[in-house]
């Protein structure tokens, strides 16, 4: 516990002096809030998400969104939810891009492998694009090791990887590809932060690509009195 915070210092602070000013290196900032149910129950989560073209600077995107998921079983969640993603010019904040509203139904399926946690994340998503309607589907892989310990608990160190397809259903079907790697630490019961990196790649059609590396700062947060069962620290979006 001692020795992560100045981890954590000492991480954002190289990355902010050393690639502040690199165009090609962005940073997502995360803070999922969850309300975790008990087995064949009702739980609940919020999250916002702020985005920059640089490393934690020159904002220009947020995400606001939350939902309601329900146990179907010890290893399997359904979740509803809608949240608002707006785009902004990085040179003029008042404006705004592009503003899209946004309803999702996704299931997720956890398996779990020796000490290997791995999560299937499916998602059909509704959107309204500066008044556009478009449908999207997603699927993410999530693979997490805890590193110290067999099981996700207090003082539990870890790594992460994650890739996930965006394909919708106008031609080109193919859309976005993203992947990530990470390591995070589980604080106490209710506290769990990471650190990684994701390379977001956008297909634009006819055959161009647009890429994007990322740092990536998260923290987890499960509202105390939640069930006290085992929880992977996944981000909503």
């Amino acid at each position: 516990m001692k020795s992560f915070f100045p981890f954590l210092i000492c991480f954002c602070f190289s990355f902010s002096v050393f690639a502040q000013e690199d165009p090609k290196l962005g940073s997502w900032t995360i803070l999922t809030v969850q309300k975790v149910a008990n087995a064949k129950g009702w739980g609940g989560f919020m999250e916002l998400q702020s985005r920059q073209n640089q490393v934690l600077n020159k904002f220009f995107y947020y995400e606001l969104k939350g939902g309601v998921h329900y146990e179907l079983g010890k290893n399997v969640t359904a979740t509803v939810a809608g949240g608002r993603y707006h785009t902004y010019n990085l040179n003029d904040l008042s404006d705004l891009q592009v503003g899209e509203w946004r309803i999702w139904e996704q299931l997720v399926l956890n398996q779990f492998l020796d000490r290997i946690k791995f999560e299937h994340r499916y998602r059909i998503e509704q959107r309204w694009l500066n008044g556009d309607y478009r449908n999207r589907f997603r699927y993410r892989l999530n693979m997490l090791i805890p590193l110290n310990t067999r099981q996700f608990k207090p003082g539990t160190w870890f790594i992460s990887a994650y890739d996930e397809i965006f394909l919708n259903n106008q031609t080109p079907h193919f859309e976005r590809n993203r992947f990530y790697v990470g390591a995070g630490y589980q604080i106490n019961n209710n506290w769990t932060v990471q650190a990684g990196a994701i390379r977001q790649y956008n297909y634009l059609g006819t055959g161009a690509w647009n890429a994007k590396n990322n740092i990536v700062l998260s923290a987890f947060f499960k509202i105390p009195g939640s069930v006290d069962r085992i929880v992977i620290p996944s981000n909503a979006d």
